[in-house]
């Protein structure tokens, strides 16, 4: 929330290309101006989100001021088959998820 994540990421993405790559998130909120769906989101509708969290697609997600925002598993797979570590900028409740799972994850809150 205005801290420099985003930043933060993206100067490591792009000082370091062969090594960090970023999984595009979902949500259900509408797109911002400038925003590009499958580059700053993949924009869904509530209704096809609500059913890939209950087919278990999400590595995380979280429930936002009425909107949903979640990491795909196909997207941070796809970003690891690639030789790169996935960088994700998720909030504390998508952290807390991500433990969970078996992935080697690693944590830096800014």
């Amino acid at each position: 929330s205005g801290v420099g994540k985003g930043t933060l990421l993206n100067q490591l993405i792009k000082e370091y290309p062969d090594q960090f790559g970023f999984s595009v998130s979902h949500t259900t909120r509408a797109p911002r101006e400038g925003e590009e769906d499958g580059v700053h989101y993949h924009f869904c509708e509530k209704e096809k989100m609500e059913a890939m969290i209950a087919n278990g697609e999400f590595i995380e997600y979280a429930r936002v001021h009425a909107n949903i925002y979640g990491t795909s598993i196909a997207g941070v797979s796809a970003v690891s088959s690639s030789g790169k570590i996935c960088l994700l900028e998720i909030d504390v409740q998508g952290a807390e998820l991500v433990k969970k799972t078996d992935l080697n994850a690693r944590f830096l809150f800014v």
